[in-house]
C-alpha cells in the first residue's frame, strides 16, 4: 500500500481511505458484523485511513468503528467530524461550530470510538454564525491537550481555509470530488497544495453512480437517501447514466472497471489527494484498492475530460433542505 504524510501532522496514511458512513446510515440496511469484517480486511492489507463522523447514525457509526479498531488502534489513522447536529431520530438540527460545542463533541466522539486521541478531527460544515477563528481556536486547544492530533475542515471555501490555517495548521480539507463533481479544481486543489494541506476526496465514485452498477432508482433500497438526491432523480438520472455508460465503455477498453477508472482519475490529479470511497462489500473494497495500480495515459485523461468536463453532471449535489 502506498502512503503519504497527512498534511502538517506526523501521521502516515494510505493513499486510499475507507469512508464508513454507509455502514450505518443513508444507504439502506446496516450489517455491523459484515462491516467490522470489512474494516479488519482493509487494515490487514494496509488501508489504514478510516473516516467517520458523529452525525452518521447519528453516533452509531463511531461506535461501530470503535469496535472494529479495538486491538488494532496502532494500525489505523482515525478521522471523525463534528458540527452537524441531529436529533436521536435522525432529524437535522443545524450547523454548530461554537467553541463549547467543539469540546463537548470531541469528548463524545472519544467515548464512542473508545480511544484516548482522535488522529484527525474535522469541522464537518462551517458554521456561518461562528467565526472560523473561534471554532479552529477551540480545535487547536484540543490538540494542545493531546485529545486530537491534527485538524481538518470539510466543505470549506478557499477564504475560510486560509483564515483557519492562519489560526492553526489545517492538515486536511475534505470535499466531494470526482469525475462528476469537479468544483474543487477552481481554487481548492491549488490552495491545498500551496499550504501543505492534504485534500481528502469524499464520494469519489459519485455516491456509487460512477460504478455503473446503478441502472435505475429501483436498484436503491427504499430508505436510501439517494432516491431524493437531484442527480438520481427523473430525467437527471437518465442523462447522468449516459455519461457513466461512456465511462464504462472507456474502462472496458482499458481492461478495468468504471469504478477503478474513476478512482484512478481522482488519484492522478495530484499527489496530495486521498480518495475515501465507502463500501459495505468486500469485493468492492478489493476492486477499489486495485485502482491504485492503474496508470492513466494522457489519452485516457483527455478522453475522460471529453466525457465529463467540469459541470457535465446534471443536478445539484444535494437536495435543498
Amino acid at each position: 500500500m502506498k502512503t503519504l504524510q497527512l498534511g502538517h501532522s506526523d501521521l502516515t496514511i494510505s493513499n486510499l481511505g475507507l469512508g464508513c458512513m454507509g455502514m450505518s446510515d443513508f444507504y439502506g440496511a446496516a450489517d455491523d458484523a459484515r462491516s467490522i469484517q470489512l474494516i479488519h480486511h482493509a487494515i490487514d492489507v494496509g488501508l489504514n485511513f478510516l473516516d467517520t463522523a458523529d452525525m452518521y447514525g447519528p453516533h452509531t457509526n463511531e461506535r461501530l468503528v470503535g469496535r472494529a479498531v479495538e486491538g488494532r488502534r496502532d494500525r489505523v489513522v482515525l478521522a471523525t467530524k463534528f458540527g452537524i447536529e441531529r436529533r436521536p431520530d435522525g432529524g437535522f438540527l443545524g450547523i454548530n461550530g461554537r467553541p463549547e460545542y467543539v469540546r463537548a463533541s470531541c469528548e463524545g466522539s472519544l467515548k464512542r470510538l473508545n480511544v484516548d486521541t482522535i488522529d484527525l478531527y474535522y469541522l464537518h460544515r462551517v458554521d456561518p454564525n461562528t467565526p472560523i477563528e473561534d471554532t479552529v481556536g477551540a480545535m487547536a486547544q484540543l490538540v494542545q491537550e493531546g485529545k486530537v492530533r491534527a485538524i481538518g475542515l470539510s466543505e470549506a471555501a478557499p477564504d475560510i481555509l486560509q483564515r483557519a490555517h492562519a489560526v492553526h495548521p489545517i492538515s486536511a480539507l475534505q470535499t466531494e470530488y470526482s469525475l462528476w463533481s469537479r468544483d474543487p479544481e477552481d481554487a481548492l486543489l491549488d490552495l491545498c497544495a500551496a499550504q501543505g494541506t492534504t485534500f481528502v476526496a469524499y464520494s469519489p465514485l459519485g455516491r456509487g453512480f460512477l460504478t455503473g452498477q446503478i441502472r435505475t432508482p429501483d436498484d436503491l433500497d427504499p430508505d436510501d437517501y439517494r432516491r431524493s438526491n437531484p442527480r438520481f432523480m427523473g430525467d437527471n438520472f437518465q442523462r447522468n447514466l449516459q455519461l457513466v455508460d461512456a465511462v464504462r465503455d472507456l474502462a472496458a477498453q482499458r481492461g478495468c472497471t468504471a469504478a477503478q477508472l474513476a478512482l484512478a482519475w481522482v488519484i492522478s490529479r495530484s499527489d496530495h489527494i486521498v480518495p475515501i470511497p465507502g463500501t459495505t462489500k468486500l469485493h468492492r473494497l478489493q476492486e477499489n484498492i486495485a485502482a491504485l495500480d492503474i496508470q492513466l495515459s494522457s489519452d485516457d485523461l483527455a478522453a475522460l475530460d471529453a466525457i465529463l468536463p467540469p459541470g457535465a453532471a446534471v443536478g445539484d449535489r444535494y437536495a435543498s433542505r
